[in-house]
């Protein structure tokens, strides 16, 4: 099929406004088959009524209470439903959603089926209805990109424009059924990557964002009869940070977010990787799964379904301790169950849930052994919900506006921020969305962009500058008369060499730091980079680009793989773009 060549920034704007105004029509269809689906299934037919958070509506009235069925069998039920309709009509819209919908930005151009938003949106309203533990992210979040997969089809765009249209459904998705433009926005961009984001769509994001929440607004209002301008979905007291000495509690809580996050994926990936070993129809697993799920539901009901009216009572300091630290593990075997057996539903609302539970024990065991200190326990339940998500989704900006925009807590913002960084980088690596890349230098997408290709072709050897045209320093000379060697060559950054060997690199930076009435005493040696990242010969320059891209530096240092002391040139991302150019003239010719 013929595409277009990528649309200048105002076309891609107003796409991104409209992509916003089917992806809030979208998000309000959801919410309404969710809210009817719940009253049909839990409380119509066994006759469960969860409770809901502060600022949630409804907008459905059903006089519907048989209560004839047992729980466990409503939420297989719902399972099974959900199965036929996914296994049946487009399997890619089993499991949580968003890790389909980043395989699909980073592998598969952007393109997700037509039919996808439909089949989402059905099934999960099913799953989460019924009481499966799940949440409304990763639905939305595959909802909103099929919408801006489908306009790009419509349109013939580009392969980048699809994808960053993809993005803009995310973040209307998300930021409309979230309530929360500026967090949905973040979102869409930071949870493709572990450590990076994809920067060039944050205006086209934040655009489809808050058209998307506006409509969805608009809706609520003339459905629900909520004022427009909608309440925080939680509830919560005036709080702040009350002293100092409450920070060392912050920290425990990114502590225990992050270990209890490392417990949430293993547990998850280890049912879903044996529930795809199991011999069985794949759309009996769901069922199984919603089975076990409402056995623990007939003793711990703050499992089912998303869980947000149990977030609001911990709020409220309606829940005993022992039954928070029950919701913690209940949670994560509950979610579990129902998503890593392929039932459609995501896994957000859950870390919403385990987090909060996490921050709510916390802040009220401390506040029965140090109330002069850890005066508002009701706070702690905020910064664990935003600490959890920043360590299991590794999206910690939005992580901190989506608990501020859901919650309204403003004034935690420093405690907030503390604990979602810390949480972030205990957790590592280890992500609840298995198809997030590292960085953009290792996605699919920008290789093929970048024609990172093409630098397969071409070894460090073929780019690099020899060691015998470089301009060395000795780690003995003057840093005033490194800065005259920048300002005589241009070059801001020097291999520092000692009796012809390696010893270091220096550069503007390093010099820059260094006070000006002390350049003429200090020497090279005192300010030189020695711990040095390095390369070979014979590597490719995609592996040079990706270790200049991920250590975020500008030169590597050419050595010998058997004697990493012996410099054989120097290698910059200039020279990797004028090999590049080279080889891509040497291609078309």
């Amino acid at each position: 099929m013929e595409r277009r060549a990528p649309l200048s920034s105002k076309y891609l704007i107003i796409l991104a406004a409209v992509v916003g105004v089917i992806s809030g029509l979208g998000a309000f269809i959801f919410y309404f088959l969710l809210d009817l689906s719940t009253k049909f299934f839990l409380a119509g037919l066994d006759g469960f009524n969860p409770p809901l958070a502060g600022g949630e509506a409804e907008v459905v009235s059903l006089d519907f209470h048989l209560g004839i069925l047992p729980l466990p069998v409503v939420v297989a039920l719902g399972g099974l439903l959900s199965g036929l309709i996914v296994y049946k009509l487009a399997p890619e819209a089993e499991g949580h959603g968003t890790d389909a919908v980043i395989r699909a930005f980073h592998r598969a151009r952007g393109q997700i089926r037509a039919r996808v938003p439909i089949v989402k949106t059905i099934a999960s309203a099913i799953t989460i209805g019924s009481g499966g533990s799940a949440g409304r992210e990763g639905p939305i979040a595959q909802i909103g990109a099929g919408f801006g997969s489908f306009v790009a089809d419509v349109l013939k765009l580009s392969d980048r424009d699809r994808r960053l249209l993809v993005i803009c459904g995310v973040a209307g998705g998300i930021g409309s059924i979230f309530r929360s433009p500026f967090g949905g926005a973040m979102f869409s961009i930071e949870v493709l990557y572990r450590r990076d984001n994809e920067v060039e769509a944050i205006v086209p994001a934040f655009v489809s964002s808050i058209v998307a929440f506006i409509v969805f607004d608009v809706i609520m209002s003339f459905f629900a009869g909520v004022p427009f301008g909608m309440l925080p979905i939680f509830k919560i007291p005036q709080v702040t940070i009350h002293s100092p000495l409450e920070f060392p509690f912050y920290a425990i809580i990114s502590v225990l977010a992050a270990l209890f996050g490392i417990l949430y994926i293993r547990v998850f990936y280890a049912v879903h990787n044996f529930s795809k070993k199991v011999d069985m129809p794949p759309y009996l697993k769901p069922a199984v799964g919603g089975f076990l799920t409402g056995l623990i539901g007939l003793y711990l009901p703050g499992v089912l379904g998303m869980g947000y009216g149990y977030v609001q009572m911990a709020i409220d300091g309606k829940l005993a301790l022992s039954v928070i630290l029950l919701l913690i593990f209940g949670k994560i075997v509950a979610t579990s169950l129902t998503v890593g057996t392929g039932g459609s539903g995501g896994v957000f609302a859950p870390s919403i849930v385990i987090g909060s539970m996490v921050g709510a024990f916390v802040g009220y065991f401390f506040h029965g052994i140090f109330p002069d200190i850890v005066v508002q326990p009701e706070a702690y339940v905020l910064i664990g919900m935003s600490a959890f998500v920043a360590a299991v989704a590794k999206t910690p900006i939005a992580a901190i506006l989506m608990v501020l925009e859901m919650c309204g807590g403003y004034t935690l913002l420093p405690a907030l921020m503390i604990s979602s960084t810390l949480a972030y980088y205990l957790a590592g690596d280890n992500s609840i969305y298995s198809e997030q890349v590292a960085t953009r230098a290792e996605s699919p997408a920008h290789r093929m962009e970048m024609s990172i290709d093409v630098l397969e072709n071409v070894k460090v050897e073929e780019a690099m500058v020899p060691a015998e045209k470089l301009v060395v320093v000795s780690p003995y000379q003057r840093v005033s008369e490194v800065l005259e060697l920048i300002e005589k060559t241009g070059h801001i950054g020097f291999p520092v060499v000692r009796e012809g060997r390696l010893v270091g690199v220096v550069t503007f930076e390093d010099v820059e730091r260094v006070p000006i009435e002390e350049r003429e005493k200090k020497l090279v040696r005192d300010i030189m980079t020695r711990d040095l990242v390095v390369t070979y010969p014979d590597e490719t320059l995609e592996d040079a680009l990706i270790k200049l891209t991920q250590k975020g530096i500008g030169r590597l240092p050419v050595v010998d793989r058997n004697d990493e002391r012996k410099l054989l040139g120097l290698l910059t991302r200039s020279d990797i773009m004028k090999a590049h150019a080279r080889e891509v003239a040497r291609m078309v010719a």
